[in-house]
């Protein structure tokens, strides 16, 4: 069936002794004020490896591929190698309705431009929106060290060019990375008058496999940097089909302690809460998916079903 309610929620990634999300000098991402944090693409990664791996029969296209030479598809390869029979296909309906069929355009949407002299260039507004991961613990600290390389560097022009090569990582001690995120069906609607009424739209499975992918697919995504990142929380508010409510970020709504207790870390949904009472007639189910080994819940909603991850 098409799905149709709008949702809110908060994902809360933690990561210790890792790296969430390097940039580009492989340390952890900082604000100016020295606050770690995290892209909304770190998240949205971790969520389309999940469904290409548990879900092979899903297409995902904004999926880094290798061709035989492994050198990276362009964006062009891509979409040659996903649709062949339409590598050359000039239509906009034909390409929309391609794309579509697409899970991760369908969650996420999607800028597509085709190098051609016909300047085909389609823009779809996602469903889902992610925010930044901002890191809620109190601290921000994170470390560099040395590692070896088994293999010498043979271009280097100094007398240590008969030694192995050094290279170097960078982790963050304890970091707990809190993102938002809404769902708003409505979104495809203009691209779906393009595609046309036979085209692939948000289907109720659609979100059923993104729900299970924000418990799951950090957690699922074991790199070397990534080893001690973990799905920690995820927060999913379902509005009434009929509802116009916009709810605020919910990253501005829940505040962590200082404090663990017996090694937990604790999340104060205070003022959540103060939001979910007065809007409960707009809300069809509040639910917090947690993992119970690494956190505790203070002041959650009096109508919050809780699960274990």
């Amino acid at each position: 069936m098409n799905y149709s309610n709008r949702i809110y929620g908060a994902a809360l990634i933690k990561a210790i002794n890792s790296n969430y999300n390097a940039d580009f000098s492989g340390q952890p991402r900082t604000l100016p004020n020295g606050i770690v944090y995290a892209t909304d693409k770190a998240l949205k990664y971790a969520i389309k490896n999940f469904i290409k791996e548990n879900f092979p029969s899903e297409k995902v296209f904004y999926f880094k591929r290798f061709n035989e030479e492994f050198i990276p598809y362009s964006l062009d390869d891509a979409f040659a190698a996903a649709f062949p029979m339409h590598k050359d296909e000039k239509d906009k309906k034909i390409i929309a309705k391609d794309l579509l069929s697409c899970i991760d355009i369908r969650l996420f949407g999607a800028t597509f431009a085709k190098k051609s002299k016909d300047n085909v260039a389609i823009s779809i507004h996602g469903p889902v929106q992610i925010t930044h991961g901002v890191n809620v613990w109190h601290e921000n600290n994170f470390y560099s060290e040395q590692i070896m390389s088994p293999f010498r560097n043979p271009n280097e022009k100094n007398e240590d060019n008969t030694a192995t090569t050094l290279g170097r990582q960078s982790r963050l001690h304890e970091g707990h990375y809190l993102h938002h995120f809404s769902v708003n069906p409505k979104n495809l609607e203009e691209i779906l008058e393009l595609a046309g009424n036979d085209a692939n739209t948000l289907k109720d499975d659609d979100i059923s496999k993104l729900k299970e992918a924000l418990q799951k697919g950090v957690t699922y995504y074991d790199s070397a940097a990534k080893v001690g990142c973990e799905n920690e929380l995820l927060v999913w508010v379902t509005l009434k089909p009929e509802s116009k409510l916009v709810m605020p970020n919910f990253t501005q709504l829940m505040k962590m302690s200082k404090e663990k207790v017996d090694g937990k870390v604790q999340l104060d949904m205070s003022e959540l809460k103060k939001v979910v009472d007065v809007n409960k007639n707009e809300i069809e189910a509040f639910e917090i998916y947690l993992n119970n080994a690494s956190i505790i819940i203070a002041n959650a909603p009096d109508e919050a079903i809780i699960k274990n991850l």
